[in-house]
């Protein structure tokens, strides 16, 4: 069952450590003159949608400038891209995109790491309508399912049909593109589609209402969306990327705890020109944050990652043939990049 983003945090507990602290203190580079400031580049996953809240949000807050930071922001065209770009040893220090992928990139050699994970359960599943009769995976015999050959779904494609006791045989798989996709999804063509169930569940919600049958819950585990960097960036710039890193993972804190329309506002502010949909911008915000929790995660800070989660994602990764077997998982992740008073400041806030 997805979990509330109020269970996420204890909202009494940050507002309790927000009345204590002035806002004239909130963070230790409050008075930072722009030529002390430590630069930092972000390139985000893609285009704007609602799991870019919490960096949009922080920059918007000024808790980056605050806290001694000149935080540039930049868009992507998808997360595998968004990792090659920061892994390739390119101006980008922090990365925002699906983990998933930068595991991949890691076993191939690129030397990039998780330095924070929101939503630690897998966002890909497979959009069926609500008027379909579709609940289970079992209930896909006959259907015609659109897939894009390129993405991270197409490796799990048998086990996510065996987990409903199928084979390919029992379906009829259509490869397009992504814009393709939506557009055959969208008319009728094809019957479900697999995609980022939080990115297109809210956008198709108006033409055709929509839930998803989650890779998840078809025992296949794998980290979705969070922040990345090198190893030598993670050396070498250690004090600036805990500051950033704890900074937004207090900004998802506060965004959960009932501030979500200020994440929007956030986005929209950033982005004037994107021709955003609130509507659509607050539900993906509002879908993406029920991905946060998972059963290894209970209980640490936004952002903190738990060591059986990797684990799990590396028995899913090598069984889709994506990565070697035998891999630490802590080689995958640090938790060092976060600085707690610094979080409880600022989701306090």
């Amino acid at each position: 069952m997805p979990h509330s983003p109020a269970r996420l945090l204890s909202r009494r507990a940050l507002l309790k450590a927000g009345a204590a602290i002035s806002a004239a203190s909130l963070l230790p580079g409050r008075h930072a003159r722009a030529d002390t400031l430590t630069p930092l580049s972000v390139r985000l996953d893609w285009t704007p949608w609602g799991s870019q809240a919490g960096i949009h949000l922080a920059q918007a807050k000024g808790w980056f400038h605050d806290a001694g930071l000149d935080v540039t922001i930049a868009d992507g065209n998808g997360s595998t891209q968004t990792v090659q770009i920061v892994g390739g040893g390119s101006d980008v220090d922090i990365g925002f995109a699906a983990l998933s992928s930068m595991m991949i990139a890691r076993d191939k050699g690129l030397t990039v790491k998780a330095i924070a994970s929101y939503a630690r359960r897998s966002d890909i599943g497979l959009m069926v309508p609500l008027d379909s009769g579709i609940t289970t995976v079992a209930d896909l015999k006959g259907k015609r399912l659109a897939h894009t050959a390129s993405s991270l779904e197409t490796p799990f494609l048998d086990l996510f049909l065996k987990s409903g006791g199928l084979v390919r045989g029992d379906v009829t798989l259509v490869n397009l593109d992504g814009a393709a996709k939506l557009a055959a999804y969208l008319t009728g063509k094809v019957d479900c589609a697999f995609s980022s169930i939080p990115f297109f569940v809210p956008a198709v919600k108006a033409e055709r209402p929509s839930r998803g049958l989650l890779f998840a819950d078809a025992g296949l585990y794998l980290p979705s969306y969070g922040l990345l960097a090198r190893d030598e960036v993670i050396a070498s710039k250690k004090d600036a990327l805990t500051r950033f890193v704890s900074i937004t993972d207090a900004a998802w804190a506060f965004i959960a705890a009932g501030h979500q329309d200020e994440g929007v506002d956030a986005i929209q502010a950033a982005r004037p020109n994107a021709k955003l949909s609130r509507v659509v911008m607050r539900n993906q915000l509002d879908d993406f944050l029920t991905f946060f929790p998972t059963p290894a995660s209970a209980g640490l800070p936004v952002g903190q990652m738990a060591h059986a989660d990797w684990a799990q994602a590396i028995d899913t990764l090598v069984a889709g043939k994506l990565i070697q077997p035998g891999q630490d998982p802590d080689s995958y992740f640090t938790n060092t990049l976060f600085d707690a008073a610094l979080y409880h400041r600022v989701a306090g806030s």
